[in-house]
């Protein structure tokens, strides 16, 4: 980003119930990390993303993104009039809104996800991730990364050979967390070539990047046989894409392998478990959060 003394800032004004939704929406739609803002007077939350002040996205992402709002509210989440706006901000309030904004998050006792310039050191056993939010999609604190991130830690086997594959891996955050938690091997893709840059950059930041292999690649072009099974699978995508590539994604886990996916909201999970029923998958686990809900699948 340089020296440039200006970013380009996208924002969302939402009603609480919906920034997480909304959240989601801006980070998928603008390939950028989203934050939120809630001022304590009112009941309303600021989502943004930001940019480089010499790279403006372009109108059709504001179009996409307003096409999300009306989704969004459709499944009965408020949001605010007069929504979408944007402008240049100063660099320094962005900056320093990420550090009031982005945590320590600990998952149970062999997770410590945290920023750089958190302090907070890793208790016996656990291991750290490094990861600054602004990078790329995913930090950990979100419901469905969060979740994906709990059945990574309940999955492994101390000792046993398991292979782990990320499927839409953002900021590299799922990867790397199987990579520190010992899983081999660990294979990420995404369609995105600043995605997989940045999470090559996250991955040797953590030290891990030997351990992993990115690729860039798109489910749609993805063979639908797969030459290789693996144990454990986080697919955390939108919901046509679950829907879409449900044969790919499901062709890739092994017999005993768990099928980890995100990124759904309530109103969509049951179509999205009786789509992967009809693959032969069954749900082991689920949680919902908030508007949010995740499941874990096995074979039938």
């Amino acid at each position: 980003m340089g020296n440039q003394p200006f970013l380009y800032r996208i924002s969302a004004r939402v009603h609480r119930e919906a920034e997480d939704a909304v959240s989601e929406l801006l980070s998928a739609r603008c390939r950028q990390t989203a934050t939120a803002y809630a001022p304590h007077e009112t009941n309303l939350s600021i989502v943004s993303v930001f940019y480089p002040a010499g790279q403006k996205p372009a109108n059709s992402t504001l179009t996409a993104l307003r096409a999300g709002l009306k989704e969004i509210q459709a499944n009965g989440l408020q949001i605010a009039p007069g929504t979408v706006a944007s402008g240049r901000i100063r660099r320094e309030n962005w900056a320093e809104s990420w550090k009031r904004h982005f945590k320590p998050l600990e998952i149970g006792k062999s997770l410590l996800i945290k920023p750089s310039w958190s302090r907070q050191k890793p208790a016996r056993g656990q291991q750290a991730v490094i990861l600054d939010p602004g990078l790329s999609f995913g930090t950990g604190h979100h419901p469905t990364t969060a979740f994906c991130l709990e059945q990574l830690v309940r999955c492994h086997k101390s000792g046993q050979k398991c292979a782990f594959l990320d499927i839409g891996t953002g900021s590299g955050i799922l990867a790397i967390a199987a990579a520190k938690l010992g899983y081999a091997p660990v294979h990420a893709f995404d369609y995105d070539a600043d995605a997989v840059r940045i999470a090559r950059e996250n991955a040797d930041r953590n030290q891990v990047s030997e351990r992993i292999r990115f690729a860039r690649q798109d489910l749609a072009s993805a063979p639908m046989t797969a030459h290789r099974r693996y144990d454990v699978i986080c697919a955390n995508l939108e919901y046509d894409s679950l829907l879409r590539f449900r044969q790919k994604i499901a062709h890739r886990l092994s017999p005993d392998g768990t099928l980890v996916l995100a990124g759904i909201l309530k109103s969509q999970f049951d179509p999205i478990q009786k789509a992967y029923l009809q693959t032969g998958l069954k749900l082991l686990k689920t949680k919902a959060l908030k508007e949010w809900q995740s499941g874990a699948f096995q074979w039938a």
